[in-house]
This record gives structure tokens, C-alpha cells and sequence, in this order.
């Protein structure tokens, strides 16, 4: 066992992305909330557990504004977002308990000046405690809830009096905010120095002589970052994510190598924009596709990732669901099409999740240009430098939490928009008026240094991956390998990857019986737990972390509840090799002890 049950991962990580169910057993103790496993939780996948710094934070705010007995909080990092968890909470209680629900703003205290280096906001929504399970969606589906990271520095700030409760009217729609320590290679000049990179802030007394503003920011980050870098770092985010920064080097150097080539014709950083979760840019997608088109009904096409669907099952007017993402579904599609109906936009991933396969994403574009409908593209999985697919999308969405950063420390989100797509220039007008930059900057500098190579850390995944893949297919053991190689989509797959492009680091694996999964799953001695895209290889029992509430449902859609996912890392290929054989050693010994 690499880490015990309910510890970080990757351990000794304050701000993990994921965390360890090292067993089958153990996976399921979770999804039942059984005591012995959820009393060892440390921390959890940020958008499904809240962070015990965030959970501290919560009940600080109801202390001082609300009951602590009756009342709970859910924390946003804007107005705006609170006021969408707001609304779903209402729509979901009786109206006569309406008034026992509001949003509390918290912003910086009036000693703290504008031009501190260190700012932020926070906007509570303030509800009974029987409710929590209603805001909580919100926080899942939404991926707008604030990071561990922004949690930490809020409840200093709360703590300390430079954070307090706004009297007055709500009028922090935009958030301001301002970076926080990073890596050593960000901390810059010495102290003392001037530059741009490293200022010391200047010190701001505080009106009752206390610690001023400036000695908080110290203690809390040791040395703070300037503004100007933490934007920076957004910039070389966004280059990256557009295809016009390539360069691996320090962030200065590598933004004055960047390409006015990108990943179609006239992309720019412009047309990339940031979010605190990859559900957040998802979410934020179909909201903008709502206020641009209208209140249409939207496409799920083939089985998505969990919170895909919900969102737009309980969102909006609701959508259409095709499970399969088969040709058989397309011509369904085509025939509602033609009968007259209409829709606000088709919502897929290439490849799916779990099951990897890969839908006619050249068809879906056509029936959209022909019939009026915007296609939104999730790339997480393979990501842009294994398959091109924005010229055929009108937005293409990411979880920047997986492989594009790789350390499993930050969460992060991208919606790149096509400038080629039909629906480009009003899809731009939305978004330039409704965008919010609410990512924390202190998550985009760890971002941003830990994506600095991923262009090579996807290509040794690659061909660590296809080189498992084909000793499992080999194997008389193994039920199913699903991967984009052995597809039945592969040519569809094919016909979108780069010229240099892999089949990615992801696949799942089927067994004949259940003790067999169990027994490949627990034995297997690699990382256990959710998410995906990590520099290391991570392992659940996928579809009972995903869909444990709907085993049934799941099977309809070829989706077995015995599957095990697999996402490979940058362990050496012959190790990882070994590791699998143990684990299917222990499978044969299960069919020879059953026969």
C-alpha cells in the first residue's frame, strides 16, 4: 500500500487533488459513508469533499453571522456564484422557508488598501443545516466553490480582521484578487531590491495599532508574489492551452517564444478562458450557450463523465440523453433534426469516460452547422496534443486538474472558444460580458509551473500506456480492455489525432467476475483514488466511485460496475509492467481457487 486509507494524494500534500481508497472494500465504505472510512478522510477530489480548511472556514463565517447549531455555509469566490447556489436552493425548498436562506459577502476590511498585494472576497450562502445535501450539488456540479488554497488565506485574513462581513449592499460582483506565494522559482529579488517581480508590499497600519496588512501577508506567505507575475502566469496558461506556447523554460523566456500559431487558424490567448475546475468551464459553458441562444434544450452525447449530465439534466429546459454515442443515436438525432425539433447545443467528450470510445464528432458538425445547434468538445482525457478537435467544436472544454498539470496539487479549468465556429461572435460577446475571473492566483502559479513540460510528459504516458494495454489485451485473463487503440471507434479516433499524437493515458479493464476485479484492484500496488492525468499512476473501481447510486442504470450503457480504471503515469514501463503482472497473478489464483 502506497498511502493508507484517507491520505492525500500525492501524501505529504496539503492542497491534494485526490485521495487514497486503496481497497475495493474501502471504495465502498465511502460511497456508503460507513464511519471507519469516513472518519479517516483527510482530504478528498476537492469538487466531491470539502477541504477541512474550507469546512473551518464555513463554521467560522456561520459563528459570527448565523447558528452554529441550525445553520450551515457553502463559500464562493463571487457574488455571482453564490447567487446560482442561492437560486437552485430556493427552487428546491418549500417557499414559506425562502427567508431562511441569504447570501453574506465578506470583503477586505477598510485598512486594507486597494493596492495591497493581497486581496480577496469571499460570498457565503447562509441556509439550515438540512439543506446541506441541496448545496451541495451546487458545489459538485457548478465547480465553482473556492480552493483550499483561496480557504486558507481567507481564514488568516477572517481571523486576523483584514476579512469582514460587508453591511452595506452587495457589490462585489468581480472579485479582486491578488497573488500568494508560489514556488522558490517565482519568489524573484531579494528583499530589499526593486522589481517587478518580488515588490515588497508597502506596510499598512491598522486603525487600532495592531498587526498592519503587510506583516500578515509576510507571515502567511513568507514572500509574496507581485501581481504582474500571477498574471503572467494566467497569460502562459492561456498561450499553452491555444497552442502558441510550446517553450519549457522560465516564464519570462518562454512567453517571448511564443508562436502566433496555435491550435486554428486565428486563435489567441483571447480566446481562452480560465476557471477553478474543469466542471466550472463546463458549467460556465452551457450558462454562456443559455444566455447567447436561449432556453433550448441541450444533447449529452454518449456516456459522459457524472456531472456533464447533471448539469444540464437540472440547468436549463434539460436535454436529451445518448448514452451509447453510436451512429444508431446520430440517426435518431438526425430524424428529431428533420421533424422540426431544436436544441441549444450537443455536450460530448472525446474519448468518453470510462469506456473510451470516441464519437463522429465530423458528423455532429454538420448536423449543427445544418441545423443550428453549438457543439461543445471535453479533451480532457486524450488532450489537444494527442487529437485535434477545435475546428470541429464551437467551444472546447478541459480539466486543467489532470494531465495538463500532472502533480495532483491544484484544480484548474479551460473553455477555448473556435474563431472559425458559426456562433463564434456571439459566443464572444457573452462570454467578454459574463466572464468572471475567479481563479485564485495562487492556484494558477502552481499551475502554470507544473504544466511547463507537459507536452513531454504526455508523450512517455503514450507509450507507457500502449505498452500495458497490449500485455493486458494478451492476456486470457482479462475480459475487456478499453482503450482508444482497441476501439471500435479507433478509426474515428484516428481521424482527429496529430500527426505525432498517442491514444492517451487513460484505459479501464474488465474481468469475467467480480472477485477477479477485486482481486486485480487491491493487489495492483499503484496509487488508489479519484481523478485522473496524474504523474503517477492512479487507480479506482471507476464505476462505483461515479455511479455507485446507479450501478443499474450505468450496465444499460455497456458500462460495467466491476470496471477498474487505470491512468498511467511516468513510472518506468518495465516496472509498471511487473506491477501488473503481480496483480494478474492474484487473478488467476481467484479462477483457479472458483474452478
Amino acid at each position: 500500500m502506497l498511502q493508507a486509507l484517507g491520505g492525500p494524494v500525492p501524501p505529504n500534500t496539503d492542497h491534494a487533488v485526490s485521495v487514497s481508497l486503496p481497497s475495493w472494500r474501502e471504495s465502498i465504505g465511502y460511497e456508503e459513508g460507513e464511519a471507519w472510512v469516513i472518519d479517516k478522510m483527510q482530504c478528498g477530489y476537492p469538487r466531491f469533499f470539502v477541504h477541512p480548511i474550507i469546512q473551518k472556514l464555513a463554521q467560522e463565517i456561520v459563528r459570527r453571522v448565523g447558528d452554529p447549531n441550525l445553520e450551515s455555509a457553502t463559500l464562493f469566490a463571487s457574488v455571482k456564484s453564490a447567487r446560482i447556489c442561492h437560486s437552485f436552493l430556493l427552487s428546491k425548498i418549500p417557499a414559506d422557508q425562502a427567508y431562511k436562506v441569504r447570501i453574506v459577502n465578506f470583503v477586505p476590511s477598510p485598512h486594507t488598501e486597494s493596492g495591497s498585494t493581497v486581496t480577496s472576497s469571499l460570498s457565503c450562502v447562509i441556509y439550515p443545516k438540512e439543506y446541506a445535501s441541496i448545496t451541495k450539488q451546487v458545489w459538485q456540479h457548478s465547480g465553482n466553490g473556492i480552493s483550499s488554497r483561496r480557504g486558507e488565506f481567507c481564514l488568516g485574513a477572517l481571523e486576523d480582521g483584514f476579512l469582514v462581513e460587508d453591511k452595506g449592499l452587495a457589490t462585489a460582483e468581480s472579485i479582486s484578487q491578488r497573488p500568494c506565494k508560489g514556488p522558490r522559482r517565482y519568489q524573484g529579488i531579494s528583499k530589499g531590491r526593486k522589481g517587478s517581480v518580488g515588490e515588497s508590499p508597502p506596510k499598512l497600519n491598522t486603525e487600532d495599532g495592531g498587526r498592519d496588512y503587510g506583516q500578515f501577508i509576510e507571515e502567511r506567505f513568507g514572500r509574496n508574489l507581485s501581481t504582474s507575475l500571477a498574471n503572467q502566469a494566467k497569460l502562459a496558461v492561456r498561450k499553452r492551452i491555444a497552442g502558441v506556447l510550446t517553450a519549457n523554460a522560465e516564464l519570462p523566456e518562454a512567453l517571448k517564444t511564443a508562436s502566433s500559431e496555435g491550435r486554428v487558424a486565428g486563435i489567441s490567448e483571447e480566446d481562452v478562458y480560465l476557471y477553478p475546475a474543469g466542471m466550472s468551464a463546463i458549467f460556465n459553458a452551457h450558462q454562456t450557450l443559455l444566455a447567447t441562444r436561449g432556453d433550448l434544450p441541450s444533447i449529452c452525447f454518449g456516456f459522459p463523465y457524472t456531472d456533464t449530465l447533471k448539469i444540464l439534466q437540472k440547468w436549463g429546459p434539460g436535454c436529451v440523453f445518448y448514452g451509447h454515442g453510436s451512429s444508431e443515436d446520430l440517426d435518431d438525432l438526425e430524424s428529431r433534426l428533420k421533424a422540426g425539433e431544436r436544441f441549444l447545443g450537443l455536450f460530448t467528450e472525446v474519448p468518453g469516460n470510462p469506456l473510451l470510445k470516441t464519437p463522429d464528432l465530423k458528423r455532429i458538425r454538420a448536423l449543427a452547422d445544418q441545423y443550428g445547434f453549438a457543439v461543445v468538445v471535453d479533451e480532457t482525457i486524450s488532450n489537444f496534443i494527442n487529437i485535434n478537435v477545435l475546428h470541429l467544436a464551437d467551444i472546447v472544454v478541459s480539466s486543467l486538474t489532470k494531465i495538463f498539470s500532472g502533480d495532483s496539487n491544484v484544480m484548474g479549468g479551460s473553455a477555448v472558444l473556435n474563431p472559425q465556429a458559426p456562433y463564434y461572435a456571439a459566443i464572444k460577446e457573452t462570454y467578454n460580458q459574463d466572464y468572471e475571473d475567479i481563479y485564485w492566483a495562487e492556484d494558477v502559479v502552481f499551475l502554470e509551473r507544473n504544466s511547463r513540460d507537459f507536452i513531454a510528459r504526455i508523450e512517455q504516458i503514450n507509450a507507457t500506456t500502449e505498452d500495458i494495454t497490449a500485455m493486458l489485451k494478451e492476456s486470457p485473463l482479462v475480459k475487456d480492455v478499453y482503450y482508444p487503440k482497441y476501439s471500435p471507434s479507433k478509426p474515428l479516433y484516428d481521424s482527429l489525432r496529430n500527426a505525432n499524437g498517442g491514444y492517451g493515458g487513460l484505459f479501464s479493464v474488465t474481468f469475467h467476475t467480480t472477485a477477479e476485479a477485486i482481486a486485480f484492484f487491491d493487489t495492483i500496488e499503484v496509487f488508489k483514488g479519484p481523478s485522473l492525468g496524474t504523474n503517477f499512476t492512479l487507480s479506482s473501481p471507476y464505476v462505483l466511485l461515479a455511479h455507485y447510486g446507479e450501478l443499474d442504470w450505468a450496465r444499460t450503457f455497456d458500462v460495467d460496475p466491476d470496471l477498474v480504471r487505470i491512468s498511467v503515469g511516468l513510472e518506468d514501463a518495465a516496472d509498471l509492467r511487473a506491477r501488473v503482472q503481480l496483480a494478474l497473478d492474484a487473478v488467476q489464483k481467484v479462477g483457479q481457487a472458483s474452478a
